[in-house]
């Protein structure tokens, strides 16, 4: 499966996560599969530009994205995820990308709900702020 990461540049499996999917410098897509990590590539995220919250949704789905592992978002493009097939799980405070899969490959990674969606600008995501 192909599971992405918001991270900060240069992005990689090294790379500082990003606690916001939509304000992400890139995404860091690798493919991990009965346990083990294969392809690394880093994808930069192109921001809100035309498509609004919508655009990295598609950026992702484009990439042939399964997951995505995220510390915050909104509801909008969570809905999004969802209409395109993409699941999201909720990565906490995992600092490097690294450490982000690995709570997903131990099951310590929930999938995304309403306590981690962020509340417009009042208040932060996931019980915290960005």
């Amino acid at each position: 499966m192909k599971v992405a990461v918001p991270s900060m540049a240069p992005g990689g499996l090294e790379a500082q996560t990003s606690a916001h999917f939509g304000h992400c410098d890139a995404f860091t897509i690798l493919e991990y599969d009965n346990g083990q990590i294969g392809a690394v590539e880093v994808l930069f995220n192109q921001g809100h530009v035309q498509g609004g919250c919508m655009a990295p949704v598609m950026t992702l789905k484009n990439a042939g994205v399964d997951v995505l592992l995220s510390g915050g978002m909104g509801a909008r493009p969570l809905m999004g995820f969802q209409q395109v097939g993409i699941d999201v799980y909720f990565m906490g405070g995992a600092p490097t990308v690294n450490l982000a899969v690995e709570l997903l490959a131990s099951g310590a990674a929930p999938k995304f709900g309403p306590a981690q969606v962020c509340g417009g600008g009042e208040g932060g995501c996931g019980g915290h702020d960005h």
